[in-house]
């Protein structure tokens, strides 16, 4: 059967023209399939299908590098204004009450959930890391439309704290090794599913939950396999403060020592190095190391916003040489809120407004991740690229009046704006709206599961917290 083409005709262009992206006002782009053939200001061929994009502004689809889709919604409306002052202000240790309170009904619910809030709000390719059920993810993940990399993570041990003062770690290496073996088996059996969308790597979890032997077998692993490692590192004062103990050595200084800090590598957070306010190590030493081996740092910048913590700086590290990406992480799934916020900390952070422009937090978002990725057909609109497309409406009251599409969309754009969005070369949103999901019902199924796990969640807290003792309400009830 012969190949659809579709001519995408008129608005505006954030194209790549083989070094970066640039506007193309009036443009053209020839879809094929699910690939970009051609960009250009005319096109003379014949297409099957001709789009009038004249009222639109097109954008490259988002990378979100780093993500929990299968149980990030469920601390909603809870995680907020909360934190632990005992450990740095994380909220990693003491206040999973609520993730253990969930079915696997729940978290494919949580799936569903993530799904399309990321497709409505611009992310078209996602690193999905998943403790709950790789099968699970892949179905709906795959059937939503999301391109998506579906990474089973496994450890050698997991933390606790049983009084809230200190925490503690279980340790079993035989299910960290045989949650490698899983992994290895996932990506061979998936690896290509859904057209081609899916993809998958190797995460040995978190620096401070895996042994030598666990990331050293599993960069073995991946260089036959031909994937990436994904870690959590450097991501809370109790992991800094963990490897310091255990090795005399950061965490990024660990990673080198071990051997897995290199090219292949995606670090997620990267925020507490030497140099750091908070960890009290000075020097760049670490943020050197990171430039040198070729590392990308997965950086998410709201979910540490939200917890007075703040990468120091995103302008120090791109000044470092560090390749760095956006990681949506946590809720909202919002990559566009995530580039906001990037820029915004960071130039609270130098003092400077002129730092975190709008033009690099984008190129994180795309090409920074496609190049974490090894995909150079990702992040970009240009020939050979998959046809992973946003289009935004220029004529909104937040994209009006548009005279710099980048600082539109990401200072002043929000989801509303984004009018349709094409994955693989397919529109998986239309009108604001995905493709084959009652958005209502699926917020209305939600609504009652939450309720269901905040009631729940004094039977799965170390104290027996109620969720207002976890999470004191904002406002008082109505009392006559």
């Amino acid at each position: 059967m012969a190949t659809q083409k579709t001519l995408i005709r008129g608005g505006w262009i954030i194209a790549y023209n083989g070094r970066e992206h640039a506007l193309l006002k009036d443009g053209v782009i020839v879809v094929e399939g699910n690939s970009v053939t051609h960009v250009g200001k005319t096109y003379d061929g014949v297409a099957d299908t001709v789009i009038d994009a004249s009222p639109y502004l097109i954008s490259p689809g988002l990378i979100s590098l780093h993500a929990h889709m299968m149980n990030s919604p469920l601390n909603k409306s809870f995680f907020e204004d909360t934190g632990s002052r005992q450990f740095g202000m994380s909220g990693l240790y003491d206040f999973g009450a609520v993730d253990n309170a969930a079915t696997q009904a729940d978290f494919r619910l949580c799936a569903e959930f993530s799904a399309a809030e990321m497709l409505k709000t611009g992310t078209t390719t996602v690193v999905e890391l998943n403790r709950q059920n790789a099968e699970t993810a892949l179905d709906v993940i795959g059937n939503m439309g999301l391109r998506a990399y579906i990474v089973p993570a496994y450890r050698s041990g997991g933390w606790y704290t049983p009084d809230g003062k200190k925490v503690h770690y279980r340790w079993n290496e035989d299910a960290g090794f045989a949650g490698l073996r899983y992994s290895i088996e996932f990506i061979e059996k998936h690896r290509g599913a859904f057209d081609g969308r899916i993809d998958s790597m190797l995460s040995p979890y978190q620096v401070d939950t895996c042994t030598e032997e666990l990331f050293k077998a599993s960069k073995e692993a991946a260089e036959k396999l031909g994937v990436r490692l994904h870690t959590h590192a450097a991501q809370s004062l109790v992991e800094f403060n963990a490897i310091m103990e255990r090795h005399g050595l950061t965490p990024v200084q660990w990673l080198d020592r071990v051997g897995v800090l290199d090219s292949n590598l995606i670090i997620g957070h990267g925020i507490f190095i030497s140099g750091h306010s908070a960890v009290n190590y000075p020097g760049d030493h670490d943020l050197n190391l990171l430039a040198a081996s070729g590392a990308t740092v997965a950086h998410c910048p709201w979910v540490f916003a939200r917890r007075s913590i703040a990468l120091e700086s995103f302008s120090r590290y791109l000044k470092a040489g560090v390749n760095l990406a956006i990681g949506t992480d946590t809720f909202p799934q919002d990559i566009i809120h995530d580039m906001k916020i990037a820029s915004t900390v960071s130039k609270l952070i130098d003092r400077d407004c002129c730092t975190a422009t709008a033009r690099e937090v984008f190129d994180a978002a795309t090409l920074g991740g496609a190049k974490a990725l090894g995909r150079d057909d990702l992040g970009r609109i240009a020939p050979g690229a998959k046809a992973d497309l946003l289009f935004f409406k220029r004529h909104t009251l937040r994209m009006s009046p548009l005279r710099d599409p980048l600082k539109n969309i990401v200072f002043n754009s929000a989801s509303e704006d984004i009018d349709r969005v094409m994955v693989d070369g397919r529109f998986v949103v239309e009108a604001g709206r995905v493709t084959g999901i009652d958005e209502e019902k699926l917020a209305a199924s939600f609504q009652t599961a939450m309720e269901r796990m905040w009631a729940a969640a004094p039977q799965h807290d170390r104290a027996g917290r109620t969720i207002d003792e976890l999470a004191p309400p904002s406002l008082p009830d109505w009392e006559e």
